[in-house]
């Protein structure tokens, strides 16, 4: 059902261009046509209404102008009885139930029925009413049952005539309509599936916090600068910021600050160490005495009350409990006293703010070590919701077990898209990976946890698509329980900023990127996580990027002029700029290991690197000077020269080598595998080719020649070595005629002559074939690399069923049971995954399985899958340890780093066709890659790339 919505959205492109939104705006012909007439369009406002509600109707008028270049004429009236003559052109009403006099007569007079929505959190409706008014045959009307529901409404006409939430802060063009018509549709939007929606405004410094000072006078983070926020967060359909952090006070660097979000309609928090609405500046600057509880709890509850009275005019939303100072561990704190210092800040609420706590929302945040004091045994008043944090790093350490389900508080999420610590900053530019993101949010949202959610976005600008994609998650869930919706959002998302002509392929290169990105934080790169020897890893990588920056560049050059800053910004820096960074470290990795050599190509990959380095800060350069300056400093964060988790104090050049100098050295030889003398086994169902590097340790012209049996093809077979640069190197591609070469095993000789010098390499040989009817996998190398969404079978139970996630992992996909509620399950009876498999070498194999980062978010059910060999009784595999809530398993680290855990289990086989049973124990286990090493798996990040299927057809589900 969910694919039929999206389906029926993308069909409706033509008309509007509102992500999984409802098309009520056509630009070809429709019930009401709101411009293009004759007349300008008149938007009818009540001056009783919200003061957020006519800001944004303001708003609406200039999105008009923005794509007919017409404004709409802004009208406060207050009855519907008064004469219309002065607005003789097409009319859009737009109130709030209950306070827009325009609405409310609508509804009194039988003419606009709100029963669905009246009463409701954020909801609205839109419909075309006739005779609303004496003078007035039709109107388009946007009635809201609230506040923000007025104002989603009234942006959900802005985007859908093509203005993008990101039209300032990312620069997305509008594309220019002659016509607009209203379609005769009753839409009734429900409430959001999330209650409180919004992103945390951190890191900030170096890139938001100079930007801001040089863009708002040095004054820093000023109404001007939140302003912007609060209309992005309202177009994005979210309700609540948490304010920068680290060097600023939002109730006190502008006193309008406060207010302002509040006549925006935006809720104010503050993050989970920043209790009461006091930031963390203040609490050392105006809080008496020190930051702690058990030697200063008077001042702190004076302090704290201050803090509630000056945020009890506006809609806040409170964070509760308190870490050390300066968001660290308090050296005092334990269960009990943070019972004691939640007791007292409800005491303030109530005298402050609400006699009824269940009127005042509240948060609590179990972070680091504030998560053993819940482990311990600490209570938590029902009427605060339980902000469960993820681990910084996108993978949530916890949700609600039974017991904690019926809290009249509920659960919510605090998520990171942007982190300092270990094991490494992510702060530069967007490493997210969106699959990643819908595969956590929706675990979350099914194990209730649905009252805020709250997304850590570092400097704001870098992490639009992030930003939006979990945000419309938050607003309507109910268009993302497919595990391919993400596929189906980025070609909306690519559609409404670019247009359908080449959503496409904007779409396909933004999925790659979120993959490439994320299979290594950026800050988490350096020369060796590649391999130059295996695999042909390194260069892969590096096509990969090369393909997808071109494909970005060729998208970029197609659009018009004004469409460019909002396409660089949002896709083709990105790409370019991971591409950059991945050339520096490839080519560093060419020059350590070729100077080891003495290959003179090593200065050229030397200088090759050296050149992406300038290119990064030519980059940076390019974006900070485009549109007149105006994003200033948004790449100022270093990311190259990591030691440790914090950040380098600036960018630092990877380490060159260089060969001793010589002009009579013989050339060299080196091989695939990373051996001089032998290449690895080849065979009918591996690589098509093997290669070897012939090189130059001279300086001198040098000839060579390459020979081999009859069955080995050698391309080329002789060449001529010109030192220096690329042709002081040559590649020779090794291939083999398996209808020519001995049957069985057999060991060909390749004989080098090169500049005088001779080598010999062995290239052994296995050219035996499968039983005839296999359908499957076969060794290859003593290595089968398999697909997780390559099975041979997918069985399912009474209750669970495999589901692929597309794109999601390091390769291709993510493998998991559905839905995400299940019980535990109980191999080999449970729903199963087979992979046929054929195998030559009898051994005992370690079967390596990649998995998702996921973290054990009920203690009580670890994740864990089960694996067999035929009908061997199933071998269970815990592979990510139980850690105390607040603290990391022990291998979370490395997986971290790596973008996946992995775990290996053993296995007696024999030659012939084989059953690699798999089983998830648990749901949340998603699995990446299978990798059965039978002796030849040699050293890689990525790991072998998937072997050969043979006598595959359509796939098998049961």
């Amino acid at each position: 059902m969910t694919r039929l919505i999206f389906i029926i959205v993308l069909c409706l492109i033509s008309s509007a261009v509102g992500i999984g939104q409802e098309a009520i705006i056509s630009f070809t012909s429709g019930a009401l046509q709101l411009a293009g007439g004759k007349s300008i369009t008149s938007l009818f406002l009540s001056s009783a209404d919200f003061p957020g509600v006519l800001r944004a109707g303001q708003d609406l008028s200039g999105d008009f102008g923005r794509v007919t270049g017409n404004n709409l004429t802004v009208v406060t009236k207050d009855q519907t009885t008064t004469d219309t003559s002065s607005s003789s052109g097409p009319v859009i009403i737009a109130g709030t139930i209950g306070k827009s006099t325009l609405i409310d007569s609508l509804v009194s007079a039988g003419k606009l029925d709100v029963s669905s929505i009246n009463g409701q959190w954020e909801a609205f409706q839109t419909q075309i009413v006739a005779n609303p008014m004496a003078g007035l045959a039709s109107a388009l009307v946007i009635a809201g049952s609230d506040k923000r529901g007025t104002i989603y409404g009234i942006y959900d006409i802005s985007e859908q005539i093509g203005v993008s939430p990101w039209y300032w802060f990312a620069d997305v063009a509008t594309t220019q309509q002659t016509n607009i018509y209203a379609l005769d549709v009753h839409k009734v939007q429900a409430s959001p599936s999330v209650k409180y929606r919004g992103i945390f405004l951190n890191d900030e410094q170096p890139a938001l916090t100079n930007w801001v000072k040089e863009k708002y006078g040095g004054v820093g983070y000023v109404s001007g600068f939140y302003s912007r926020v609060f209309e992005l967060l309202l177009r994005l359909r979210a309700n609540y910021l948490w304010p920068t952090m680290w060097d600023s006070m939002f109730a006190l660097d502008d006193v309008k600050n406060q207010p302002l979000a509040d006549t925006y309609g935006i809720v104010m928090g503050t993050s989970h160490t920043e209790p009461l609405m006091r930031s963390t500046k203040e609490q050392s600057k105006y809080c008496t005495g020190a930051w702690d509880w058990s030697t200063n709890k008077a001042n702190i509850i004076t302090f704290l009350t201050e803090g509630a009275k000056r945020a009890e005019p506006y809609e806040s939303l409170y964070s509760m409990g308190m870490r050390g100072s300066g968001d660290t561990a308090s050296p005092t704190l334990n269960a009990a006293a943070l019972e004691d210092v939640i007791s007292e800040q409800q005491k303030i609420l109530t005298s402050v703010v609400n006699n009824n706590l269940s009127l005042v929302p509240q948060l609590w945040c179990p972070y680091k070590e504030v998560g053993g004091y819940y482990q311990k045994g600490m209570t938590v008043p029902d009427d605060i919701t339980i902000l469960w944090p993820d681990d910084n790093v996108g993978n949530m350490q916890r949700l609600p077990i039974p017991s904690e389900l019926g809290r009249s508080g509920g659960g919510g999420v605090y998520y990171h898209f942007d982190y300092v610590g270990d094991p490494r900053n992510y702060k530069w530019i967007n490493t997210i990976l969106p699959q990643k993101t819908w595969e956590q949010m929706h675990l979350t949202y099914a194990r209730d946890a649905r009252k805020i959610w709250i997304v850590n976005v570092g400097d704001l600008k870098p992490l639009e698509l992030p930003i939006s994609h979990f945000l419309d998650m938050a607003y309507d869930m109910t268009l993302f329980s497919s595990p391919d919706s993400t596929t189906s959002w980025l070609a909306q998302w690519a559609t409404r900023e670019f247009g359908s002509a080449v959503s496409t392929a904007t779409a396909s290169v933004m999925d790659r990127y979120g993959r490439f990105a994320n299979r290594r934080k950026y800050e988490l790169l350096d020369a060796t996580i590649y391999s130059v020897v295996n695999y042909n890893e390194a260069d892969t990588v590096l096509n990969e990027w090369e393909t997808m920056v071109a494909n970005a560049q060729k998208i970029y050059d197609s659009l018009p002029a004004n469409a460019q800053p909002g396409f660089f910004e949002l896709v083709l820096h990105p790409c370019k700029a991971g591409y950059i960074l991945h050339q520096l470290y490839v080519n560093t990795a060419k020059n350590n290991l070729y100077a080891k050599q003495n290959r003179v190509s090593a200065a050229m990959y030397g200088a090759n690197a050296v050149s992406a380095y300038a290119a990064d800060s030519a980059l940076a350069t390019t974006y900070h000077k485009m549109l007149g300056g105006k994003w200033d400093h948004m790449m100022d964060q270093t990311h190259i020269g990591y030691t440790n988790w914090q950040q380098p104090a600036s960018n630092s050049m990877p380490a060159q080598s260089y060969p001793a100098k010589s002009t009579t050295a013989a050339p060299g030889v080196f091989v695939d595998g990373g051996s001089a003398t032998a290449l690895p086994m080849m065979d009918p169902y591996g690589p098509a080719t093997r290669w070897i590097d012939i090189y130059s340790k001279g300086n001198t012209t040098s000839t060579f020649t390459v020979t081999s049996d009859a069955w080995v093809t050698l391309t080329p077979s002789s060449g001529t070595l010109t030192p220096p640069g690329k042709t002081s190197d040559q590649r020779v591609l090794v291939s083999v005629d398996w209808a020519s070469a001995p049957a069985g095993a057999s060991n060909s000789k390749i004989g080098v002559n090169a500049g005088g010098s001779a080598f010999s390499i062995s290239l052994p040989l296995r050219n035996t074939n499968v039983t005839a009817g296999f359908s499957g996998f076969v060794e290859s190398d003593q290595t089968i690399s398999i697909e997780p969404e390559h099975w041979s079978s997918a069985t399912s139970s009474s209750d669970a069923e495999y589901g692929i996630i597309p794109g999601y992992g390091r390769s291709l996909s993510g493998v998991t049971l559905f839905p995400v509620t299940i019980a535990t399950q109980t191999p080999p009876t449970s729903a199963k995954l087979t992979y046929n498999i054929f195998l030559f070498t009898p051994t005992t194999a370690s079967i390596t399985v990649h998995l998702a980062t996921s973290m054990n978010t009920d203690h009580s059910r670890p994740l864990t899958y089960a694996i067999s060999i035929d009908d061997a009784a199933p071998t269970t595999a815990q592979y990510v340890p139980i850690a105390d809530l607040g603290t990391m398993p022990s291998n979370w680290k490395t997986a971290v780093e790596n973008a996946g855990y992995s775990y290996t289990t053993k296995h007696a086989v024999t030659t012939g066709a084989h059953v690699l049973n798999l089983w998830a124990v648990e749901p949340g286990v998603v699995f990446q890659k299978i990798v059965v090493d039978l002796g030849g798996v040699r050293t890689s990040y990525l790991g072998p790339p998937e072997s050969m299927r043979v006598g595959v057809g359509s796939l098998a589900i049961e």
